[in-house]
């Protein structure tokens, strides 16, 4: 059963405001994907931060339109699960990922920073560290000379301390 236009100008607003606020859209061919596989696929990617929506094609060319992803909208076409998130990586792992360990999710496009990205496009941004991963791992660059100094210290005092406690027992 179709939408009414009510139903549509509710679903174009909504994607607007999700695309207003995106970094990344990654567009994904989902035919065939059982029901089971497309619940855990919508759990990751709620988990990880991702509107992630089977839409009408049109309703999604209405609602980038003016947009920078306005560029994607000759990919739009056939079967098509939509992510679209803030993180600029978030949208290509979720999907990436799933892509992976379920050939019925296949990669079709994606557009980040105003470009398209073809599949292997997607799939490199995918393989890019997110937001959370590179400030852990600048967390621990910046801690690894505070911690060897401390570990050295320790090391100090306790050298220091050995011989005065062997002195003591004898």
């Amino acid at each position: 059963m179709g939408l009414n236009l009510d139903e549509k100008k509710a679903v174009v607003a909504e994607v607007s405001v999700k695309v207003a606020s995106a970094q990344t859209i990654v567009l994904a061919v989902y035919s065939g994907l059982a029901v089971g596989d497309l619940t855990r696929l919508r759990a990751q990617a709620r988990k990880s931060g991702v509107y992630l929506r089977v839409l009408k094609n049109t309703l999604v060319r209405r609602a980038v339109a003016e947009t920078p992803f306005a560029v994607l909208a000759p990919e739009m076409s056939g079967a098509l699960i939509y992510a679209i998130s803030e993180d600029p990586v978030a949208a290509a792992k979720v999907l990436a990922d799933f892509a992976k360990t379920n050939d019925k999710l296949v990669l079709k496009a994606g557009s980040y920073g105003g470009k398209v990205l073809d599949k292997a496009g997607v799939q490199a941004l995918a393989s890019i560290p997110s937001r959370e991963e590179l400030l852990a791992r600048l967390v621990g660059v910046m801690q690894a000379p505070v911690a060897g100094f401390a570990r050295a210290l320790g090391a100090l005092a306790a050298q220091r301390g050995e011989p005065a406690t062997e002195e003591a027992t004898a």
